[in-house]
């Protein structure tokens, strides 16, 4: 049987996607204007740095830390033959782009891709520049690194 057909594994998946979509409604993460309001650290001087989704980041990094610990316990999970671990472990030029841009980008719309699903129920005015830059960043990306066998075979030598 293969994951896609497996009804306790497609439950367990929607429960978290929409344990995942409310907190990041509940805690304020699809304002983009929040995100970027706590992005702004320039604004501490005047009182105008809102530090409140530390308040949501740090008690996501402690639970996460938590779950891989007891993870690495089990022989595998619940619902799956293995735990799936990342390919590439090591930090390298691709990676530190990658994440300069993401967070440039973040930095700029106040959006980042998680909460961008959540917003397509709000639809902002601004969602479609954020949505195709996305979409173009992806696939410009996909044209930069290679990928899939092509990277394997580049990290291996």
């Amino acid at each position: 049987m293969t994951k896609s057909s497996n009804l306790p594994y497609l439950a367990v998946a929607a429960v978290a996607g929409v344990l995942f979509g409310a907190g990041l409604y509940i805690s304020g993460m699809v304002d983009p204007l929040k995100v970027l309001r706590f992005l702004d650290l320039a604004a501490i001087p005047r009182g105008g740095w809102d530090p409140s989704l530390a308040f949501v980041m740090v008690p996501a990094v402690v639970v996460m830390f938590v779950a891989v610990r007891l993870g690495r316990r089990r022989g595998r999970p619940v619902f799956d033959t293995a735990f799936h671990e990342p390919e590439f472990n090591r930090i390298d030029t691709p990676l530190v782009a990658g994440a300069a841009l993401f967070g440039i980008g973040w930095g700029m719309s106040g959006i980042c891709p998680g909460p961008a699903i959540s917003l397509l129920a709000f639809w902002p005015h601004a969602l479609p520049i954020y949505l195709l830059a996305l979409f173009i960043g992806s696939y410009g990306g996909s044209l930069v690194v290679p990928s899939g066998r092509v990277r394997r075979l580049a990290a291996a030598r």
